[in-house]
């Protein structure tokens, strides 16, 4: 069994967590400090990391069941330099004693979503998240936490981060397919965004993960390419929001992104409630959030955000113009 140096020269900040050791794989309990928590608060904590860095893996931490998701994300800077900050972006005014700012300064990278008891992710054979060292655009690593509920006592949920000394060969990234809008009271609404890839990467998607909260009766994307005028549609992936909301794999292996491709994603909303319901980060609020996970050759995404302001300002078939749509 190789020495905790030999397997990877780890930065002075992370001899404060707990470690295991297996071969030429390893993994350190990244946590939350001790906090207590207002009902509905975002918090984040960061990590840097000096060396290169490969994860190929996450375990989530949340023993006392008080997170309601968890977020990592890879950082150039983190937005804080504060031990936990007030992290959620659309959070309300109420002053929470805590610095407000956003988790990453700029530039945020997901690296890993969990939500609703989902189970641990490992990643596929020679494919990781590289992060930390002189050719890495990330170098912090930072957690955010939400909590509908207050507990009843000082929470240390956080994620179980396995990385590996092995050679990778495939870098892993995530893309984000995310709505603003709102669902007309006692109606059903469709939440829709599409993106053009503008940048030259050929992307291989090997996973995906959907998030919505109790509206969403469906969440699925696809990609989408013009064909002389006609749309040609494939999927991604579909799931049903309201399952574990964890990353599932990709069912068509062979599937293939690149430049001019449109990446397309939409939660189907039920309302029955007499009331107005908006998309915000507030558990009453909605979301429709659906992440690609895939492995690059060569340079990943830099803008890998894809957002549209939603119903009812938004369709894919008026302001996408996207056609032959599946129903």
């Amino acid at each position: 069994t190789p020495s905790r140096t030999a397997t990877m020269r780890l930065p002075l900040l992370l001899l404060l967590y707990a470690f295991t050791i297996e071969g030429n794989d390893s993994s350190f309990s990244f946590r939350v400090p001790p906090v207590l928590p207002q009902a509905e608060s975002y918090l984040c904590t960061s990590l840097q990391v000096n060396e290169a860095t490969s994860i190929i893996g996450f375990d989530v931490l949340n023993e006392k069941h008080n997170a309601h998701h968890i977020l990592l994300f890879g950082c150039p800077e983190p937005g804080s330099d504060s031990p936990v900050w007030d992290c959620g972006e659309m959070a309300s005014d109420e002053w929470t004693g805590r610095e407000r700012a956003p988790p990453c300064s700029a530039n945020p990278s997901i690296l890993y979503a969990w939500a609703h008891d989902a189970p641990n992710l490992q990643l596929p054979k020679d494919v990781a998240f590289k992060i930390g060292g002189e050719k890495s655009k990330l170098q912090h690593i930072v957690m955010q936490v939400h909590y509908m509920q207050e507990p009843e006592d000082e929470d240390e949920s956080g994620v179980d981060i396995k990385f590996t000394a092995s050679l990778i060969s495939k870098e892993a990234s995530t893309m984000l397919l995310v709505t603003g809008g709102e669902i007309p009271p006692l109606s059903t609404e469709s939440l829709e965004t599409a993106c053009t890839i503008d940048e030259d990467v050929i992307m291989h998607p090997f996973a995906f993960r959907v998030h919505t909260h109790s509206l969403g009766v469906l969440a699925e994307g696809y990609l989408v390419q013009d064909k002389n005028g006609v749309d040609s549609w494939t999927l991604i992936g579909r799931r049903d929001p309201q399952l574990p909301q964890m990353f599932v794999p990709v069912s068509n292996t062979s599937l293939v992104i690149k430049k001019g491709d449109i990446v397309t994603a939409r939660c189907i909303m039920v309302n029955e409630s007499p009331s107005v319901v908006s998309v915000g980060s507030r558990g009453e609020d909605e979301m429709c959030n659906f992440y690609v996970m895939y492995w690059s050759e060569g340079s990943s995404l830099r803008d890998n955000t894809c957002f549209s302001p939603g119903a009812p300002s938004y369709y894919w078939s008026s302001e996408a113009q996207l056609n032959h749509i599946p129903k």
